[in-house]
């Protein structure tokens, strides 16, 4: 085992990191195509926002459990053996949502899919064990843009194809990409050696924080979708509360925690995260509620817009989240990370708060997604850049994947809520949100959004104590 371990790594070439490229690319497509097409899935499906948001939610939930360990699978049994057998899960689960003939079966292929979040870690120790630093770079680089261009490409082919074929088809063609590309990485990569470690996978956290996530998505569309007497409302709590208490007592006490909750006891650590949580569940809530509104029938409030032209419309929003990692990077290098996050924290609230007020033209709406989009991407880049270096450097990665399962989290938790607020505000009779439920739910997320300023006031205190 040792001669493997230390012998010369097998240089690859452009093919294969070609291959990884437009794996990503395909990975991207998939993780997209709901967001526009969101509105036609709870029609075709016959339920409710609040049932719709568990589409986008499930993915999402899986994939905040399995970022933290990613790496640790790859780094333990090779990266190429753990990605080749992540990419059969995420296979099934797209077919399985292809085929699917109701919501829990589309569920259930959404929470296979979910794995794919594992793929750009495991992509990145294939290329660092299998290049030089500089090239390593560069292949890094390419296989992240091509990720991100898989999500503009997803979201604006979903419409087409829901509406010239069946939705079913949004999840079977990018997963069929997958399957071609999955074999392809397969003839194409060497395989790369285990690293041997006495690092446990700490299992019993995966599965009570993926059994809280799910209690907490769950338990929102009962009470919202329900008429629950008290004490089983109180129920739902109790639960919710045992599980995540539960995960607490478990991530203390772990020789190697999946998410080290000790680190929350640093000032700088438990700032950006409480930050970064505050933010990412307004900008959830914006994500699930402008392609709500433009999909409502025009005779009303809404705009009747087709699940193409949403994606039309969300595209520019698109562009925006995927620009404001960069230049989240040179913001927090040049003011620091408060004063992007102050700005970022001011820019979404008065957005959202102008839209509850300004939301007759589809031009509005779309402006608004820009505009959160952006302050989201670039404040919760600053964060996780200010907190890389605010740590020491062998705290870096656990810090870091931290920020990553909060976003996360706060993302899911967003779309959540903004489902729980529409099926709230929905006509008995109809099922179709009533205006003042979207005026709710963006001034929500307006003041979830101004929420932050408190905690960076909160937080400077503490700093100068």
């Amino acid at each position: 085992m040792s001669e493997t371990v230390l012998s010369p790594p097998v240089r690859i070439g452009r093919p294969s990191i070609g291959v990884l490229g437009i794996l990503a690319l395909a990975l991207g497509a998939l993780q997209s195509v709901v967001e526009p097409a969101l509105p036609l899935l709870q029609r075709e499906l016959g339920v409710g926002p609040a049932e719709g948001a568990l589409v986008a939610n499930t993915l999402l939930i899986t994939g905040a459990v399995v970022t933290p360990i990613a790496g640790k699978l790859g780094d333990r049994y090779g990266g190429k053996r753990v990605l080749v057998r992540l990419m059969a899960v995420v296979s099934a689960g797209g077919l399985l949502a292809g085929l699917a003939p109701n919501l829990p079966v589309l569920l259930l292929g959404q929470v296979l899919q979910g794995v794919m979040v594992g793929a750009l870690p495991l992509s990145f120790i294939l290329v660092r064990k299998h290049l030089p630093p500089g090239r390593s770079q560069v292949a890094i680089g390419l296989v992240m843009a091509l990720f991100t261009g898989g999500g503009m490409v997803g979201t604006l082919v979903a419409g087409p194809i829901a509406e010239r074929l069946s939705w079913h088809w949004m999840f079977a063609l990018p997963t069929i990409a997958i399957i071609a590309t999955t074999v392809a990485v397969t003839r194409l990569m060497p395989h790369d050696p285990p690293i041997p470690s006495d690092d446990r996978i700490d299992w019993p956290g995966v599965v009570l924080l993926s059994g809280t996530l799910l209690a907490v998505m769950l338990g929102l569309v009962t009470v919202t979708s329900a008429d629950l007497p008290p004490y089983a409302v109180g129920a739902i709590a109790v639960v919710v509360a045992a599980l995540a208490t539960g995960w607490v007592a478990v991530e203390r006490r772990a020789a190697s925690p999946m998410v080290d909750l000790r680190m929350l006891a640093k000032p700088a650590m438990w700032s950006a995260s409480v930050l970064t949580f505050v933010i990412t569940t307004s900008f959830g809530m914006v994500v699930f509620l402008i392609p709500q509104m433009f999909a409502v029938s025009a005779d009303g409030y809404g705009f009747g817009i087709s699940t193409t032209d949403i994606g039309l419309f969300l595209m520019p929003g698109a562009v925006a989240g995927a620009v404001s990692d960069s230049v989240g990077g040179i913001a927090v290098r040049r003011f620091g990370p408060r004063a992007v996050v102050i700005v970022g924290s001011v820019v979404t609230a008065a957005t959202m708060i102008a839209l509850a007020s300004l939301h007759t033209a589809a031009w509005q709406l779309a402006l608004a997604k820009v505009l959160t989009a952006f302050a989201a991407g670039v404040g919760t880049t600053a964060l996780l850049a200010g907190t890389a270096t605010a740590v020491e450097a062998r705290e870096t990665g656990i810090a870091t994947s931290l920020l990553v399962v909060t976003r996360v989290i706060g993302v899911a938790l967003g779309v959540q809520i903004g489902g729980a607020i529409l099926a709230a505000g929905a006509d008995p009779m109809t099922g179709r949100p009533a205006e003042s439920a979207f005026v709710t739910g963006f001034t929500v997320a307006g003041l979830v959004a101004a929420l932050s300023l408190l905690v960076v006031r909160v937080a400077k205190k503490g700093t100068q104590k």
